[in-house]
């Protein structure tokens, strides 16, 4: 398979708490042989510092391509560049909010617009808590569009030893959206559940 053959994903990370989920998204790009687009908000690199040891441009290097989050002329600014869609992890909710004005400031916000105008899957990974009623009604908004809202939420059933399993199964459920089928993933009725001997 050639480079211009392979899938394409875009990745936006946030400034949002939770950088590790954008992390292990790319990571999942690169053993799924997907090709990733990454776009980091201004504010993301805030976020990295505070959360990781890794710098900027360590992220970057994760993606096969890193695309400045100001230039609004770059590839995935365009419909006609075909990608499987986007996924935003962490999704801020001055970025939800954003896409759901459909007025775009920056490159992360007009690649998600593009999206949803293209009919593609968007998964936004939204990271707050508690939610008011403002926050809500942007995402029946964005549902109305044709988003999918996904907060990054552990499911027990599946048993995580440890946070990086959490952190896996949340990545992994929102690939699937994309009909990427990522392997830490532990599934109801294969690796869980009452198919696999438990009660």
């Amino acid at each position: 398979m050639t480079k211009t053959d392979r899938p394409r994903l875009v990745v936006g990370i946030s400034g949002a708490s939770g950088v590790t989920y954008g992390l292990r998204v790319l990571d999942a790009c690169r053993e799924l042989d997907v090709e990733s687009h990454l776009i980091l908000s201004r504010a993301a690199a805030l976020t990295i510092a505070q959360e990781t040891d890794l710098t900027v441009a360590d992220v970057q290097t994760r993606a096969d391509v890193a695309h400045k989050v100001g230039d609004v002329g770059a590839s995935i600014a365009s419909g006609s560049f075909p990608t499987l869609g986007m996924i935003v992890a962490p999704c801020s909710v001055r970025t939800m909010s954003e896409v759901a004005t459909g007025v775009t400031s920056s490159l992360l916000t007009r690649a998600a617009d593009v999206t949803l105008k293209e009919r593609r899957p968007l998964v936004l990974m939204v990271r707050e808590t508690p939610l008011h009623l403002g926050h809500l009604r942007t995402m029946v908004k964005l549902a109305e569009m044709g988003a999918v809202i996904a907060p990054p939420l552990p499911a027990f059933y599946a048993k995580p030893a440890g946070l990086e399993e959490m952190v896996d199964q949340s990545v992994g459920r929102a690939l699937d959206l994309f009909g990427l089928s990522w392997r830490p993933v532990k599934r109801w009725g294969q690796d869980v559940g009452p198919l696999s001997g438990e009660v």
